[in-house]
Formats: structure tokens, C-alpha cells, sequence
């Protein structure tokens, strides 16, 4: 029973994102059981207003002392009554801002009566009892390079450690891209109390899976996914993600430690104690997605401390947390060699051998629908680690998972993990990126840098890459952040004013402009076509069901106990196709295991954890791609959800938060509930 207390959230708060910072996700003492559930109803809802076409809400909120702490659609922290929803307090980090840009934020930290929160380059400290700024940081001091040259934000929280707080951040997938340093600050005094550079700087180990002189010039190996903490043996595990450019790296020969590894580092000092790295030098976006989760397992009759960590690919690695040991087997994978002038991939990648992948690995012809079998016959696909190509390969799962950020939830009495997972086919085309050139129009100049993600015909890849067609928005504010660069989008200001000003007026009003340009540093000659999901004419998945599915896996033997369709495609007559899926879920002791996170029906669900047959649903002003919280106020306990939509193309933006209780517990606002027998 001692290995098992530090996973044990006593349903009375939720303080930690994910309820701990063990990221389990699991809830003793729950008041809700399969005998109830059906009988759930909406309690209390907010509402903050603050949504716009695209917009979304990833936050998981916490609940400490009474008050609720979440997030908008427009980076408003709020404070509202756990118990009724009431607005206590708001914060605006912008408030002058008139023009709403699509921003994420995953949730909050609270330390020693403050709430924590990222908003762009910022670290904003709040007191948690009024809302008042109390302090900020600058995350881009500290890294080694110019500051103002830097594209970084927080949209993850991180773990605190003896008054430090352990934190990554989002750097940009092209470059320029920031180094993705991982930093503890000192929440005393704001300094920065240790560093772990994920690239290596010279003496370090690592260095020379890099070109000399990488860790000065190059991006990426960060991490945005969140982290777990160990707070008894104080060890921080941090998963990492791709270096920059994502899909090409010929400026990058090597295996790129510490790109797309799982670091086990002290949690004092910053010392990197082991690591295993999931992907050699990345060139498939295989960021690892979500922070690992710190389970117990049985081996030869007793229970071992370890950690799991899910990946896009669709597999679970499981790790003895203080040796590194793999606790399942593990295989090489020999990989064919890239075909792209100038690429040179690792030839050996690893996978384990057990348990099963939680998704499927393949796509074969016989998967695909009808119309888009000639499309499927021009490109490549093949197994994990086919190379990239000119004339397109397949990923699958896609760039989005297999696994994705929600994670894991983990019952430590059962030792059962359940996986929520996306079966999204994706493409991935490397073409000649246009050369940067002295004098060029403001047409080539965007091709050369911006086409990358937003495409050659500003179409985009919405909602994650907006069109940039018919552009309405303030010309200062679209200089702006071509200059200084917004989330994953880097900061061009080196290509100088005039290319920016050019820029600007192209994509406002057409007109063309020649200007003198300076080269962006670090352009790679090839760039790729777009984030573009298999589909077929009517917008759905062009493969076999089933699209979206959650796993139950057993940690001790590496068998699933079950796998079920999860969400439903409104357009489709079979409900049982699953669908695309963000967020997370929670598992509590009376047996269920609650997940929204379906991109188009709008659900949340209840699902009998033994069995996976559901108990519950409920339709969402929005649809629900967070992770929920459960937690108690003055005795009755409270299923809350963020409802903020926007996540698949064409579906409702939403900004509300919605709980759920009892019938004893609940008032008489409208929705739509059901008990499913």
C-alpha cells in the first residue's frame, strides 16, 4: 500500500494540472459510481464570452481552497466559486488588444497563495485571491542568445519543487527556432536556478550527435508537452520534441540527443540522471506529446516504481524510474535511407516489442476509401520510419497521434492505463523551398518562409495554420507577428522592415511589392507542403474505421483489456466509427473512467472502467477537447469540463466551463443528459 499512496488524489481538490503531478489522473474517494452516474446533471455553467470562429479552450483546471483557476479563449485567467461557477476574479494579460489571435494554454500553477501562466513571452505571477499581477518573467532571457530575437512561450504548466518550478516551453518547428532549453526557476527570488540544455553546448554529452556549433544556431528539442515529478526521490521525467526544421535535417547530422527523448533529471540540480531517446534524428514530427505518467507495475511478484511514456506512433514504453531500465522488451528497426538530396537519417530507430502499439501501423490499399485509392497509389507508404519524400509518404498515425497531449490516466489497483488515441492518416511532402534572394517580391518572399505552414496559396491548414485569405486584421498587428513570431511561428525580423512591410500589404491588399530583403538564417532547401490530413471529399478520415479509440492496457502483462470506438462523426449514419480526439480522460476507485475530447459531437462520456461499456453521456455547448477535473466542494463533488470547440474544421468555437453533479447537488440549468443501459 505505500507504493500506491503517492498516486491517491483524495476527491477533495484538484490542485495540480492533471490532478497531480504524477499526471495519473485518478481519483479516490469518489462519490460518483456506475450505480449513479446516469443520474448526472449540469450543476453549474460559465460562460466567459470570450470565443471566436477558430477559438478553443485546452485548459484542465484546478480547484484549490474553494476557487476554480482556468483559462479562455483569449488567455483570460479566471477565478470562479467551485461550487456555484460565480465569477470571482479575471485577468486580462492583453487588455488592449481588439483583435482576438488563436492561443492555447493547457492551465495553471498555483505556489504559496499565486497562479502562475504562461502568456506569450511571459511567466505571469497573479495573487490567487484577487487577481493582481504580483511579478512576471522573461522566458526568453536565460537561453543564450539575443532575447529579442526569440520566439518562446509556456502553454503547458510545469511541476514545483521546492519552491523551483520546472518548466519547458513552445519554441518554433521551423527556424529561427529558440533552443529548448529545460529551466527551474527560483519562485523566491524569479532567477533561473539551474539549466538542462537539450542541446548539448560544448563538453557536454551529446554534443557530437550534433554539427559543431548546433546548440548556437539551431531550435527545438523542448519541451511543450508538460513533465511528471517524482517528489519523493526528486526526479522531474521531461519529454522532449523535435529539433528545427521538423522534416528535414540536412543542417543536423546526427542523432540529435536530446531531441525526442524522455529525461530523468534531479529535480535540485538540473542533472541529467538517464534518458532514453524515442526517435533518432527526427525528420517525422514525433515530438513526444504529452507528459509521461508515473505508474507502479508487478514483476516476479512485486510492485516496481516506473514511468510510461505514450507516443504519436501509437506505442507505450514503460521505464524503471530510477534506472532507465525498460521494463518490456525492445527491438531495432532497421530504416531505408532517405532519397532527399542532402538528408542522411539514423539508420537504426528502436521499439518495443511489447505491449502492442494502441494504433494501427500500416495503411495498405485495402484500408483506403474508393475515391482516394489513386491519390493513395502516388505516394509512399510504408512502416514506421519510411523517409520523407518529394513525391509525399504516408504518416500513420498522423503528425496529431496515435497518442496526443491529453495522455494517459493510470488506476493504481488495477494497474490499468487507459489510452485515449486518433487512427488519422496524414501526409508529409518536402518540396524546394524557394531561395531567399536580395531583391525579391513580397509573393517570393513568403514562399521562401511562410509557405512552409501556411502553404503556397495561403490556404493554411485550419484550424492549427489559419488561411490567411481575404486577412482582416490591423496592418501593425500582422507586421507585428511577422516580426516577432507567435506560438510555433518564428520571429522574422532579420529579413528586415522592408520585406516586412511588403509583406504586410500583400497579404492585406495584393499588391506586390519588390523590395531589398536580407536571407533568414538557417533556411533549409527544403521545406514541406503543408499539415494535410488524408480525407475524402467530404471532409472525413479516407481509411477504415475506426478513427478514434480508447485502449485499456494492462501494465503488468502488456495486454489490453479492452478497445472501443470513441466519439461519433455527426455527417457519418454508423456511430461507431470513432473520431478525432483531443484531451484527456480521468479514472476514479468506484470504477469509471470520464473523457470528452471528441472534436465534433460535443460529448462527454462514462465508461465502466472493467469493461469500457458506457454508462453516460452529455451533450457540450462546445465540444470538449480538454481534460476534465473531479473534485469536492462543501461535501458535493463536481465533474467540470472546458467546452471550447474549434479544434476540427468548420466545428463551433465555445468559451464555457460546464460541472456536472448529482441530483441532489445539482440545480435546473438546460441540457441534454442520458444514462445509456
Amino acid at each position: 500500500m505505500v507504493l500506491l499512496l503517492p498516486f491517491l488524489l483524495l476527491a477533495q481538490e484538484w490542485p495540480h494540472y492533471h490532478g497531480g503531478p504524477q499526471n495519473t489522473k485518478y481519483v479516490a474517494a469518489s462519490q460518483i459510481t456506475p450505480a449513479n452516474v446516469g443520474s448526472l446533471q449540469v450543476a453549474w455553467k460559465f460562460d466567459s464570452g470570450d470565443e471566436f470562429p477558430g477559438s478553443e479552450i485546452q485548459c484542465n483546471p484546478i480547484v484549490v481552497d474553494g476557487l476554480l483557476y482556468a483559462t479562455t479563449p483569449r488567455l483570460r485567467v479566471i477565478a470562479l466559486d467551485a461550487g456555484t461557477g460565480k465569477l470571482r476574479w479575471s485577468f486580462d494579460p492583453n487588455p488592449t488588444r481588439q483583435t482576438p489571435r488563436k492561443r492555447r494554454n493547457r492551465g495553471v500553477v498555483h505556489w504559496n497563495g499565486q497562479i502562475l501562466f504562461g502568456y506569450e513571452h511571459w511567466l505571469i505571477r497573479l495573487d490567487a485571491k484577487t487577481g493582481r499581477e504580483v511579478g512576471r518573467i522573461d522566458l526568453r532571457v536565460g537561453l543564450g542568445r539575443d532575447p529579442a530575437t526569440l520566439t518562446v512561450t509556456n502553454t503547458t504548466p510545469g511541476v514545483i519543487f521546492e519552491d523551483k518550478l520546472i518548466l519547458g516551453h513552445l519554441a518554433s518547428e521551423d527556424l529561427p527556432s529558440s533552443p529548448g532549453d529545460i529551466r527551474a526557476f527560483d519562485l523566491k527570488t524569479g532567477k533561473i536556478a539551474w539549466t538542462f540544455h537539450t542541446i548539448p553546448h560544448p563538453g557536454e554529452p551529446g554534443y557530437e550527435t550534433w554539427p559543431d556549433g548546433a546548440w548556437q544556431q539551431l531550435g527545438g528539442a523542448n519541451n511543450w508537452a508538460g513533465m511528471a515529478l517524482d517528489e519523493k526521490r526528486g526526479i522531474a521525467y521531461v519529454p522532449t520534441g523535435s529539433a528545427a526544421f521538423d522534416f528535414y535535417g540536412a543542417n543536423r547530422a546526427g542523432d540529435n540527443l536530446y531531441a525526442n527523448c524522455l529525461l530523468a533529471l534531479d529535480a535540485r540540480t538540473g542533472k541529467r540522471l538517464w534518458h532514453f531517446q524515442f526517435v533518432r534524428h527526427d525528420v517525422w514530427d514525433r515530438d513526444l506529446p504529452t507528459a509521461p505518467t508515473l505508474v507502479t507495475v508487478m514483476r516476479d511478484g512485486r510492485l516496481i516504481d516506473a514511468v510510461a511514456q505514450i507516443t504519436k506512433s501509437g506505442h507505450v514504453f514503460v521505464f524503471d524510474r530510477t534506472s532507465g531500465e525498460s521494463l518490456f522488451p525492445l527491438r531495432e528497426v532497421r530504416v531505408a535511407a532517405s532519397t532527399v538530396e542532402g538528408e542522411k537519417l539514423s539508420s537504426i530507430q528502436i521499439l518495443p516489442v511489447a505491449p502492442k502499439p494502441f494504433a494501427r501501423q500500416l495503411l495498405t490499399e485495402e484500408m483506403v476509401a474508393p475515391s482516394k485509392k489513386e491519390a493513395f497509389r502516388a505516394l509512399r507508404s510504408g512502416p514506421q520510419f519510411t523517409p520523407p519524400s518529394q513525391e509525399g509518404t504516408i504518416i500513420f498515425p498522423g503528425f496529431d497521434g496515435g497518442g496526443e497531449w491529453g495522455g494517459a490516466s493510470f488506476d493504481p489497483e488495477t494497474r490499468m492505463m487507459y489510452i485515449n488515441s486518433n487512427e488519422m492518416a496524414w501526409t508529409l511532402r518536402l518540396v524546394p523551398r524557394p531561395a531567399n534572394r536580395a531583391v525579391a517580391s513580397a509573393q517570393e518572399i513568403y514562399a521562401a518562409n511562410c509557405a512552409s505552414c501556411h502553404r503556397a496559396d495561403r490556404q493554411g491548414s485550419p484550424p492549427e495554420f489559419p488561411s490567411l485569405l481575404q486577412l482582416r486584421r490591423p496592418a501593425a498587428e500582422v507586421s507585428e507577428v511577422i516580426r516577432k513570431g507567435s506560438g510555433r511561428m518564428p520571429g522574422y525580423a532579420k529579413m528586415g522592415e522592408a520585406a516586412i512591410g511588403a509583406m504586410t500589404k500583400w497579404l492585406l491588399s495584393g499588391e506586390n511589392e519588390v523590395v531589398r530583403t536580407s536571407a533568414v538564417p538557417g533556411a533549409l532547401r527544403f521545406y514541406h507542403d503543408g499539415y494535410n490530413k488524408f480525407l475524402d471529399a467530404e471532409g472525413r478520415p479516407a481509411i477504415t474505421p475506426p478513427w478514434g479509440t480508447m485502449n485499456a492496457l494492462n501494465l503488468d502483462t502488456g495486454e489490453y483489456a479492452w478497445r472501443i470506438p470513441l466519439g461519433e462523426y455527426p455527417t457519418v449514419a454508423d456511430k461507431t466509427t470513432g473520431s478525432e480526439n483531443y484531451g484527456g480522460s480521468i479514472v476514479t476507485d468506484t470504477g469509471l473512467l470520464f473523457v470528452a475530447a471528441t472534436i465534433y459531437d460535443g460529448k462527454i462520456r462514462a465508461f465502466d472502467k472493467r469493461d469500457g461499456r458506457l454508462l453516460w453521456r452529455h451533450d457540450l455547448p462546445a465540444p470538449g477537447n480538454a481534460t476534465p477535473a473531479l473534485y469536492q466542494h462543501a461535501g458535493k463533488q463536481y465533474l467540470v469540463i472546458a467546452a471550447g470547440g474549434g479544434k476540427g474544421k468548420g466545428v463551433k468555437s465555445g468559451g464555457s466551463y460546464v460541472a456536472f453533479a448529482l441530483p441532489d447537488q445539482a440545480s435546473t440549468v438546460s441540457g441534454t443528459s442520458a444514462a445509456v443501459k
